[in-house]
C-alpha cells in the first residue's frame, strides 16, 4: 500500500490528524494496534481547551461535544477550608469545555469512514522503516499475514510506549525526565458531581480533584504513594477520604455511588527532543507527558496536531518544506511551556513526601497570593485555558 501520510496510533491525536489531512484531499492510512472497543476503553481527561474544541468545530464534527458537554467558566483551588475561583472566562474571555477523550475519539472514529479515513486496527508488530530517507514505511502483521505502508511521511502518534520515538537514533536524542513520588488513584461513578467545576484541593493527607465526565458521571483522585494497591481502597473508604480531603462545602453535596473503574496512574513529566528526524514526526504522548494537573495532555496533543497538520498541507499543496522543517521547535516551545504549567500546579497542590514545614508554608504563601491577587489568577487563567498557538 502506498500514502503520502502513514499515521501510527488511532488515539484523538492520530485520528485528528488523519481527519484534517482528508479534509485537504492529501491521502492517509492510520494504523492501531489495538481493537476499536480496547481504544473507546481507555478512560482518560475530560476538560477540553479552546484549541481543541476549535479543531472539532473545523472538521464539522462538534455537534454532539456542543450538545452533551458542559461549558465551564472557571475553576477552584481549595487549602483547608478555603476556596479559591479562578474565573477564567472574566479573565481572559474564553471557556474550557468538559467533554470526555473517550468522547472526542468516539466522533472522530464514528466519522473516519465517511470522511475516506482508512483506519487499520489490530496491526501488530508495528516497525518503522527507513526514516531518514524520503521513502519511509512501516509493517505490520494483521490476520497472520504481513503487510507494508510506504508513505512520504511518517507520524508517530502512538503513544509513550509505542513505536516511533524508539525510530529516532539516540545520537540527536534527547530526554527530559520527572518522576513524581506519587500517584492519583480515580474512580469514576455515576453520581452527580459534588460542585459544577472542577476543584484541586491541598489537603494534610494529600491531593485530591473533584471532577465529572457529565451532569450523572463524575471523576474523582486522590494523591497515593506509589505502592499504594487498589484493593487496599474499596469504594467506601475511598470516599471517606475525599470527602476530608476537599472539604465540609463540597462533602456535604458528594454523592456516594458504586465504582465503574478505579485505577491507580503515576505521574511524570517527560518532553523527547527532537519532534522530527527526518521523515518522521512526533506528536502526543509519543513526545510528551504531562502530571494530569490541569488537564494539559490531550490539549497539547490536539496544539502539536494543529502545528503539523499546516505544515504537511504546506509540503503537498503549496510545495513549502518550511513548516516541515520547522515543526519541531514550534510545538516544543508551546509543550515546555505547558509542561511548565502542570509541573508548577503539581507542586502547588501536592504533599511530598521529601517536604517539609518550609515547603509547606510557601505553598500556603503562594495560595494565599493568588487568593489576593489578580494578576496571579490572571496567569493561571491564561495557562489554564490554553496558551495562544
Amino acid at each position: 500500500m502506498k500514502t503520502q501520510v502513514a499515521i501510527i496510533g488511532a488515539g484523538p491525536a492520530g485520528l485528528l490528524l488523519g481527519h484534517l489531512l482528508r479534509a485537504e484531499g492529501i491521502d492517509a492510512v492510520v494504523v492501531e494496534r489495538q481493537s476499536p472497543d480496547y481504544v473507546l476503553g481507555r478512560i482518560r481527561a475530560g476538560v477540553l481547551e479552546r484549541v481543541t474544541t476549535d479543531l472539532m468545530e473545523r472538521l464539522g464534527l462538534d455537534a454532539r461535544m456542543h450538545a452533551e458537554g458542559i461549558p465551564h467558566d472557571g475553576f477552584n483551588l481549595a487549602d483547608g477550608e478555603r476556596l479559591i475561583r479562578i474565573d477564567i472566562t472574566a479573565l481572559t474571555g474564553r471557556q474550557v469545555m468538559v467533554y470526555g477523550q473517550t468522547e472526542v475519539t468516539r466522533d472522530l472514529m464514528d466519522a473516519a469512514p465517511a470522511r475516506g479515513l482508512e483506519v487499520i486496527y489490530e496491526a501488530a508488530d508495528v516497525a518503522l522503516h527507513n526514516v531518514e530517507s524520503d521513502a519511509p514505511s512501516i509493517s505490520y502483521t494483521r490476520g497472520g499475514a504481513e503487510h507494508r505502508i510506504e508513505a512520504r511521511f511518517i507520524a508517530g502518534c502512538d503513544g509513550f510506549h509505542g513505536p516511533s520515538r524508539k525510530a529516532i537514533p539516540e545520537r540527536v536524542a534527547r530526554a527530559f525526565e520527572k518522576v513524581y513520588p506519587f500517584g492519583w488513584l480515580g474512580i469514576l461513578a455515576d453520581v452527580p458531581p459534588c460542585n459544577h467545576e472542577l476543584i484541586y484541593a491541598n489537603h494534610a493527607n494529600g491531593f485530591a480533584l473533584a471532577s465529572m465526565r457529565s451532569e450523572t458521571r463524575s471523576r474523582y483522585y486522590i494523591q497515593v504513594p506509589l505502592d499504594e494497591k487498589i484493593e487496599d481502597w474499596p469504594d467506601d473508604r475511598l470516599w471517606d477520604e475525599l470527602a476530608v480531603r476537599l472539604g465540609p462545602d463540597a462533602a456535604a453535596h458528594i454523592t456516594r455511588g458504586p465504582s465503574i473503574e478505579k485505577s491507580i496512574a503515576p505521574l511524570r513529566s517527560f518532553v523527547f527532543e527532537p519532534m522530527r528526524h527526518g521523515s518522521l514526526f512526533l506528536a502526543g504522548d509519543s513526545a510528551h507527558i504531562v502530571p494530569p494537573t490541569g488537564a494539559k495532555g490531550l490539549n497539547l496533543a490536539a496544539s502539536d496536531v494543529v502545528y503539523l497538520s499546516d505544515a504537511l498541507i504546506g509540503y503537498f499543496r503549496r510545495n513549502d518544506a518550511d513548516g516541515v522543517a520547522g515543526y519541531s521547535g514550534r510545538a516544543l516551545a508551546r509543550v515546555w511551556k505547558s509542561e511548565r504549567f502542570s509541573w508548577q500546579l503539581t507542586s502547588l497542590m501536592h504533599r511530598f513526601p521529601e517536604n517539609g514545614p518550609f515547603e509547606r508554608r510557601m505553598q500556603v504563601a503562594e495560595l494565599d497570593y493568588i487568593a489576593n491577587s489578580d494578576a496571579a489568577q490572571t496567569s493561571i487563567a491564561e495557562n489554564y485555558v490554553g496558551l495562544p498557538l
